[in-house]
Order: structure tokens, then C-alpha cells, then sequence
């Protein structure tokens, strides 16, 4: 009876054991979509001079007028395009998100 349940044990750790080897690997469908996914979004650094006018005119508006530019950045994400201006006032630190008309972004 010792043997049987040994035998038994040692039949269900292999099975859950390849089980779980086989589920840690992916297709190349798989590996596509999750690469489809993190292209779906890209950031790149902008110059301050080089933001649209309509950006610089919002950030000089009397809402952003007390925060200090320091960073650029045009991000394209799921079709959408905007840049995300990092900011400082003091010590504090914020981003805000401005569409290429001068809107804030969502």
C-alpha cells in the first residue's frame, strides 16, 4: 500500500510540475501582442523653444504662470498626441499634459 501511494505522489507532482512548465510558455502570437502593446506609446524630449506656440501661450496663462517649465516631452499614446511639460514651483514638482492647440489634455 506504501508503494502504491508513492507511486501515486510521484505521478502527481510530474503531472502539476509540467503543468506549470507549460503554461510559462508563450506563443509567438502572444509575444506579438505584447509587443503591440508597449509600441503603443512613445515619448520623446522636445526643446522648450521648440514647443507649439499655442503650449508655450498656455503655459504663460495665468493657471501655469507661478510653475517653472523644465522639461519636455511629445508622448503619442493609443492615437492620442500631447506634451507633458515637467514643472517645479519651489520644492514642489508636477507634470501637466497639453494637446498641440493649447488644451489640456486628458
Amino acid at each position: 500500500m506504501k508503494k502504491f501511494i508513492l507511486s501515486a505522489a510521484i505521478v502527481a507532482l510530474t503531472t502539476v510540475a509540467f503543468a506549470q512548465n507549460n503554461d510559462s510558455e508563450t506563443t509567438p502570437q502572444q509575444q506579438t501582442q505584447a509587443t503591440a502593446a508597449q509600441d503603443s506609446s512613445t515619448t520623446t524630449p522636445v526643446k522648450m523653444e521648440d514647443l507649439p506656440e499655442a503650449v508655450k501661450t498656455t503655459l504663460a496663462s495665468e493657471a501655469y504662470k507661478a510653475w517653472t517649465p523644465t522639461e519636455a516631452f511629445l508622448v503619442k499614446e493609443n492615437g492620442n498626441e500631447f506634451y507633458q511639460i515637467n514643472v517645479t514651483k519651489d520644492d514642489e514638482k508636477g507634470s501637466v499634459k497639453i494637446k498641440a492647440d493649447g488644451t489640456p489634455a486628458s
